[in-house]
């Protein structure tokens, strides 16, 4: 149980720094008010998902600690859906409700989306 914790720890870590590497990044060149940050976030972290899962279904793959660091650490580090959730009220309370529907619906389309080409690169 201890392995387990500090596994999904230093995922947990590593997928936080990279949130907060992306957020950066995209606020560097990006100044809109669609939350790009989070929306890449969430679509990147649905991919790696969606590759993780595809590489453990071809190579029947068994050890839990890489899905362990990868998917519940790093995954559950880097997406942000309490995010999403809380910039969808927020624009909402702006009066942005087109902007909140489409950051919405895309996130949600595009997440499933990403997931799906994860695991068709794995096949």
């Amino acid at each position: 149980m201890i392995k387990n914790i500090l596994i999904v720890f230093i995922g947990g870590g590593a997928g936080s720094v990279f949130r907060y590497l992306t957020s950066i990044m995209t606020h560097k060149y990006f100044t809109g008010i669609f939350p790009l940050a989070t929306f890449i976030v969430n679509v990147t972290g649905c991919l790696i998902i969606g590759i993780v899962t595809g590489l453990y279904l071809k190579n029947n793959m068994t050890n839990p600690d890489i899905r362990l660091l990868l998917v519940a650490g790093f995954c559950g580090g880097f997406t942000t859906f309490s995010a999403f959730a809380q910039e969808n009220i927020n624009l909402i309370q702006m009066d942005q409700l087109p902007t909140a529907i489409l950051y919405t619906v895309s996130s949600v389309i595009a997440g499933l989306g990403f997931v799906w080409l994860g695991l068709a690169i794995t096949k």
